[in-house]
């Protein structure tokens, strides 16, 4: 096994195919089988199932990802560092995030991350839990995670950087906004109206939980796992929704009105990384987010 079949075996994740891999390694795709045929024979499992002309990671193949990541990006790190003597600045950046730290602070370290490195590429996966952010890291798969809690992390041999604090508001539903003019409302205020919901397991789902718990007698009429559903579903009328502050500056742009929702609730988002081994671009997206938490801390 060596680093080129890594690569190759990648590049086939990461297009889906041997077509597209071939096209994106710019070399005819029976080399690509045979190299991806060779690395198979010498670990002495398939790493594909062949469906038509689809090609399905198996699950040795599953197990490969996070490992061979680390490997091309741990070699990307030294070519990286010698490279840097010379003042050059390039490479892949892997980054896996939650969606609400998604929006921000994410996007405003990107912005200042691209102006400060405009030639580093970054790729941003996704997660939807804490743990999907955490299991990344550790395996490789990404070297940057953002993550938002209703607790701080923590999490042996990850290092972990406190970001921000987000509020927990509600995004109003104009075509039910029986609300009052202020800014802030209480949970008891939920009471009668419509809400479209996070599955279970998120901080904004836990306060709708609590509320109706609590006898507050709202309604759940939507459930969404692809929370980029959620304005387009308050836009629509459908009804209100219980997001994370990060969601305000989109919301307010469409011309939504957000309410603080009292008592406060708060997302914790952090960002997480290796403790060791980073390649300067990941070194550099933590400096960025060092300068974020200074500029959040100094309002």
């Amino acid at each position: 096994m060596d680093t080129r079949q890594l690569k190759y075996f990648l590049a086939v994740v990461d297009h889906d195919g041997f077509n597209r891999a071939a096209e994106h390694l710019l070399i005819a795709q029976p080399s690509l089988s045979q190299t991806i045929a060779g690395l198979e024979k010498d670990l002495g499992v398939p790493l594909f199932h062949r469906i038509g002309r689809r090609a399905v990671l198996s699950e040795a193949g599953k197990e490969l990802v996070g490992p061979a990541r680390l490997v091309l990006r741990d070699l990307d790190a030294a070519q990286s560092a010698v490279q840097a003597l010379r003042g050059v600045h390039s490479g892949r950046l892997d980054i896996i995030t939650m969606p609400s730290p998604g929006i921000e602070p994410l996007t405003s370290m990107i912005a200042g991350f691209s102006r400060l490195h405009p030639s580093v590429r970054l790729n941003v996966g996704a997660a939807f839990t804490p743990e999907e952010v955490i299991e990344s890291v550790r395996n490789g798969s990404s070297e940057i995670g953002l993550a938002g809690s209703a607790t701080q992390i923590r999490v042996p041999g990850v290092q972990v950087l406190e970001l921000e604090r987000q509020p927990l508001i509600l995004i109003v539903n104009p075509q039910a906004d029986t609300f009052n003019s202020g800014t802030a409302i209480q949970r008891e205020d939920l009471g009668g109206h419509r809400l479209i919901a996070s599955q279970r397991g998120s901080l904004m789902r836990w306060l709708v939980d609590d509320a109706l718990a609590q006898g507050v007698p709202t309604e759940i009429v939507v459930e969404v796992a692809h929370r980029t559903s959620i304005l387009p579903l308050v836009l629509a009328g459908v009804g209100h929704a219980v997001m994370p502050s990060s969601w305000a500056p989109l919301a307010h742009k469409s011309g939504l009105r957000t309410l603080l929702i009292e008592p406060v609730s708060h997302l914790d988002v952090a960002i997480l990384s290796r403790k060791v081994d980073l390649t300067p671009a990941a070194l550099a997206f933590l400096k960025v987010a060092e300068l974020h938490v200074a500029q959040t801390t100094d309002r």
